[in-house]
C-alpha cells in the first residue's frame, strides 16, 4: 500500500515532468548538440554549404572571442553596481511598511508593484520617452537645475539602464523581503525596545539578519536576470546606435550570430558558455552569502 501510495503521489508531477522535459532538457541538448558542429560553404560562400563535426572548435571560439569576454565582463561591472544598489532601496522600502499598519502596508504595497506589472520592453520605451532631449521632461528639468545632462551618451547609458532596472525591479523585490519581516517574532521587537532599542538599532540588529535569506534569494535572481539582460540594451541601440553596439551584452552577440549572421552552431555555443557562466556565478554568489544556521 505504501508502494502504491508513492506511485499516486509521483503520477501527480508527470506534467511537470514532462513540460521539464519538453520545454528545458531537449532545448538544452538540442543547442550542445548543435553547438558541436560548424557549416562549411565551398566556392567564396556562393556555392552549397556542409554540417560537419567540429568537436569543442566552437567552444574555443568563443571563449577567445574578445567580444564576448568583454560584453560579460561588462555586465559582471554593471550588476556589481545595480543589483546592490536596488537590494538596498527594497530593503529600505520593506522596513518602513514593515514599521506601519497593515492597511497602509497594503496599500503602499500594490503602488509600489505597479512597475514591475509593466512588461519590460514597455517600461524600457517610456523611460526612453522620459530621457529623450526632444519629447521626455527630464531634460528641460535638468536645464532648469543646472545640469547640462544627455541620458544616451555613452558616459550616461549604463547609469539610464541601471535607473530603469531599478525602478522596475525594486517593488517585486521588496514584497519578498516584506514577505519575510512578517515572519520575524514580534515578541523581539518588544524586548529590543524594553532595552531601549530605538528603531534604526531594532531595523540593525534584529529584521535584517532575519531577512538575510531573502536578500540572498533577491539578489541570486537579480544576478541570473542581469546576465541574461537584452530588452533594454537592445532598445536603447535604435536611439543610440553610436553608444550601445551590437555586442554590447552577451545576449545581444548571441542573438546576432543566431538571426543576423545565421550561425546557428557557433550562437548555441555561445548559449552554452552563457548557461555555464550563470550558473557558476549564481553558485559563487549563493556561496559566498548564504551560511549555515547555527
Amino acid at each position: 500500500m505504501t508502494r502504491s501510495l508513492r506511485w499516486k503521489g509521483a503520477a501527480f508531477t508527470v506534467p511537470f515532468q514532462l513540460g521539464f522535459a519538453f520545454l528545458y532538457l531537449l532545448p538544452i541538448g538540442y543547442a550542445v548538440h548543435q553547438s558541436l558542429f560548424v557549416e562549411q560553404r565551398s566556392g567564396l560562400g556562393l556555392g552549397g554549404s556542409t554540417t560537419e563535426f567540429a568537436g569543442l572548435d566552437n567552444y574555443t571560439r568563443g571563449l577567445t572571442d574578445s567580444a564576448f569576454t568583454t560584453s560579460i565582463l561588462r555586465v559582471v561591472l554593471f550588476a556589481c553596481v545595480q543589483i546592490p544598489v536596488m537590494l538596498f532601496v527594497s530593503l529600505v522600502l520593506a522596513l518602513l511598511l514593515d514599521a506601519v499598519t497593515s492597511r497602509v502596508a497594503g496599500r503602499f504595497r500594490i503602488l509600489l508593484l505597479v512597475p514591475y506589472m509593466i512588461p519590460g520592453v514597455v517600461a524600457a520605451i517610456v523611460w526612453i520617452n522620459l530621457y529623450s532631449p526632444e519629447v521626455g521632461p527630464l531634460t528641460p528639468i535638468g536645464e532648469l537645475l543646472g545640469f547640462d545632462w544627455n541620458f544616451f551618451e555613452p558616459s550616461m547609458v549604463w547609469p539610464s539602464i541601471g535607473n530603469l532596472l531599478t525602478w522596475h525591479g525594486i517593488g517585486y523585490n521588496m514584497v519578498i523581503i516584506y514577505a519575510a519581516l512578517q515572519g520575524v517574532p514580534r515578541e523581539l521587537f518588544e524586548a529590543a525596545r524594553l532595552d531601549g532599542a530605538s528603531e534604526i538599532r531594532i531595523a540593525r540588529s534584529v529584521k535584517i539578519p532575519y531577512v538575510r535569506g531573502a536578500l540572498v534569494l533577491t539578489g541570486l535572481l537579480s544576478v541570473i536576470q542581469m546576465l541574461q539582460i537584452f530588452n533594454e540594451p537592445a532598445l536603447f541601440r535604435n536611439v543610440t546606435p553610436q553608444t550601445v553596439s551590437d555586442s554590447f551584452t552577451p545576449i545581444m552577440i548571441i542573438y546576432n550570430q543566431a538571426f543576423n549572421a545565421g550561425n546557428y552552431h557557433y550562437a548555441a555555443a555561445l548559449s552554452v558558455l552563457l548557461a555555464l557562466i550563470l550558473g557558476l556565478a549564481s553558485f559563487l554568489f549563493y556561496r559566498f552569502t548564504s551560511k549555515e544556521a547555527d
